[in-house]
Parts: C-alpha cells; structure tokens; sequence
C-alpha cells in the first residue's frame, strides 16, 4: 500500500449501536423509546441484540443502521479512487479538494519544492494482471518514464497558470491520478453497502486499499456490526439492500 495513503477520523455517532437499538426498539415498541433510555443495554449488548434481530440469518432489516454516522477524512488517493467512490450517493456525503483551487501543489512539485510523488498517484512497482487475468509487468524503468511524464506535465501545468489561463483550463493536461483529499460522512448502512462494492476482491486495487484503511474505523465504531460482517460479508461481494 502506498505509504501516504491516509483515513483520519472526523467524528462519529458516540453510541451508534445504541441508535440503532432505538430505532428498532420504536419500530415494535407502543411506547415512547427515548423515555425509558435507563433500561436500554449499553452500547455492546445493544450491537448484540441488533445483528441478532435485524441482521443474522439474512433477516435484512437495515433501516435502522441508517440513524448512526461517521465522517472521515480521506487523503492522497488518487482521482479514480475518488471517482469511483462517489458513485456513492445514498446515505454517504463528499467534500472533494477541488482543482480549481487547489493547484498550488502542482506548481510546487513542478518547481521541486515538493516531490512529484506528493501530487501524482503511480503504483509500485511490481507484476500486475489486466482485467481478464493476463499478467503484465510495471519496472522500474516504465515507472521512471510516467515520474517524468508527471514532471512534464506539471511544469506545463504550472506556465499555463503563469500565462493567465483559468485553473479548470489548465488541469486537462495533468495525468488522471492526480492524489486528492475529501471528507466522507457514512451512515452505518451505507458504509456496509460501500464495504460489499468496494472491499470485494476483484475491485480496483487502490479503492480496496481504502477500504483496507475504512475498515479499523468500523471495527473501533461499531464492534458488533464489524465482528458480523467480518463473517458473513467482508471480501464476499454479497450487495447490503
């Protein structure tokens, strides 16, 4: 995994198996669930009791799982990692650096006052397969050649600004994996759903490794989601509804 790659956490729902116990609990409930708060489990017993009834054995009762929420702040992934993940759009939410005002980095790393690696995404070195299986390598001279291509790329980024062209102007000829940030908010729904599409094994290598980094955010937030899904879903492509 490229080093920089990075997920921070922003906040998060404190009790969010909690949450979803009361919104289960007032689905069946006659009463007012908020007014007997003292007599809800605490927050690992509430996880417990909600895989149970609303997930274990395929039950497939999510709604509730949508009232929790997360929100993380996702860094240097390349653009098409960013792309594919905001395909997303039901229960998730993002805020993307934008490049047309955020090119200052690629003028910097033009001037080589930040490394070329600080602003373009290239994968390591290594043997890679193609969509249909055939295997192909990326050497060291090929990546070489694509670092200077990024170099070249940015020193013409860079003099289009300098000449007064519109940022949104000059970006068409940066290479496509330029890294981007963004922040991302997750209901806890969502973010299972997000798991299935994205961590499943035959998903672009660089959206698995940001579900790789996505997923001790889940497991730390919400234990008993995580501890079933891990058994029952994780890597297996199985689409939450």
């Amino acid at each position: 995994m490229d080093p920089r790659f990075r997920v921070d956490l922003i906040a998060a729902t404190p009790n969010p198996q909690q949450c979803v116990y009361a919104g289960m609990h007032q689905d069946y409930s006659e009463g007012f669930v908020a007014g007997d708060r003292e007599q809800w489990p605490d927050e690992t017993r509430a996880g417990e009791i909600c895989v149970k009834r609303l997930l274990a054995g395929e039950r497939g009762h999510y709604g509730p799982l949508e009232h929790a929420q997360i929100v993380l702040n996702v860094g240097w992934f390349p653009h098409s990692v960013m792309q594919q993940a905001r395909t997303h759009r039901v229960g998730v939410s993002f805020d993307v650096q934008s490049m047309r005002y955020t090119g200052d980095r690629i003028c910097k790393a033009a001037n080589g006052e930040l490394p070329l690696e600080e602003v373009f995404y290239l994968r390591p070195v290594g043997t890679y397969s193609d969509r249909q299986g055939k295997k192909y390598a990326y050497t060291d001279e090929l990546r070489q050649q694509d670092l200077e291509l990024c170099k070249q790329a940015a020193t013409r980024y860079r003099d289009l600004l300098q000449a007064g062209f519109a940022e949104e102007h000059a970006r068409g000829i940066l290479p496509f994996d330029y890294r981007q940030h963004f922040v991302v908010s997750f209901s806890l729904r969502a973010f299972l759903h997000f798991m299935d599409l994205r961590a499943k094994l035959d998903a672009q290598q660089e959206i698995r490794e940001l579900c790789d980094l996505l997923w001790p955010h889940l497991q730390t937030w919400a234990p008993e989601f995580a501890g079933w899904y891990e058994k029952t879903r994780l890597h297996k492509a199985r689409l939450a509804p």
